[in-house]
């Protein structure tokens, strides 16, 4: 892919410091990209121009992508005196694929509006080893024009781009997906507590289930490659992450009238888990509260 739009990309984290080398790479291009830590750019190697500053991403690029770790750092990387806004010119385009409140992106989608620059939300899921193969899942808001133009970027680091609606769209059908996957990493959990202690076990319920209708991502990924091994990591999703997406999610419950009990219930585990100073933990180790041992 060859393209005359200049790229920039702020946050090299987990999820970003992949998402923007494989755009590096396969755009053949040079991107400018800034994070707070030096590490990550260092680690990009020569596709990548290091920027000091924000405004020196806005600067030089036409096309900036955002992968940071909440709502509120976007807000504060938008709005600040040498943020995004302050730095907007006619013509860009903003590409938000951190998980965001939807009432955040439709407000920012209008402060940016009025700058004449275009805001999209496009939170990603999947993995950094996704990340990595370029096989993410991206879930856009925005408009078919939109869309078609900002795909191809997208598309040099996800597998599956899926436009979901209007401005907000994607961060709801991004933070519904987390909400499910949540419950269901839950639901396995406490299974796999059962099957233990009623003797059976849980890695060959595990393998079983994943060959009949319980069969899921979760269950092969979440369950197989983590609660079985009893493998967490730090720099995973964390659960300190994985409680920041739930938050958004129970709002939305809320705003809608829903009363989302299994959505509390996992809030709950992420309380206890946070408790036992599983914070930084890879987030399926919530099967830990389910069953100590």
């Amino acid at each position: 892919m060859s393209t005359t739009k200049k790229i920039g990309f702020i946050g090299l984290g987990v999820m970003g410091e992949p998402m923007c080398r494989n755009l590096a790479q396969k755009t053949r291009q040079q991107v400018t990209a800034y994070d707070t830590q030096a590490a990550p750019l260092v680690r990009l190697g020569a596709t990548v121009t290091s920027a000091q500053s924000v405004a020196q991403v806005m600067q030089a690029s036409d096309i900036v992508f955002l992968s940071l770790p909440s709502g509120e750092i976007v807000a504060e990387v938008a709005r600040n005196a040498e943020g995004l806004l302050a730095h907007a010119r006619t013509g860009q385009t903003i590409v938000d694929l951190s998980t965001s409140p939807v009432n955040l992106t439709r407000v920012l989608f209008e402060e940016f509006k009025a700058r004449g620059v275009t805001f999209i939300d496009a939170p990603v899921a999947r993995t950094r080893a996704a990340a990595e193969a370029g096989t993410l899942s991206v879930m856009v808001g925005a408009t078919p024009e939109q869309f078609a133009m900002v795909k191809p970027f997208i598309a040099c680091f996800a597998s599956e781009i899926t436009l979901c609606g209007g401005v907000g769209a994607g961060q709801i059908t991004k933070i519904l997906n987390n909400m499910v996957l949540f419950e269901t990493v839950v639901a396995l959990g406490e299974a796999r507590a059962i099957a233990r202690r009623s003797g059976v076990d849980p890695k060959a319920l595990f393998e079983t289930l994943s060959l009949g209708s319980a069969d899921s991502f979760a269950l092969r990924n979440h369950g197989m490659k983590a609660m079985i091994p009893g493998d967490f990591p730090e720099r995973a999703f964390s659960v300190d992450y994985a409680a920041k997406d739930l938050r958004y999610a129970l709002e939305l419950a809320e705003e809608t009238g829903v009363d989302a009990a299994g959505a509390r219930n996992v809030q709950r585990l992420y309380e206890l888990a946070t408790a036992r100073g599983d914070k930084e933990a890879y987030h399926p180790v919530i099967s830990r509260v389910v069953d100590p041992q």
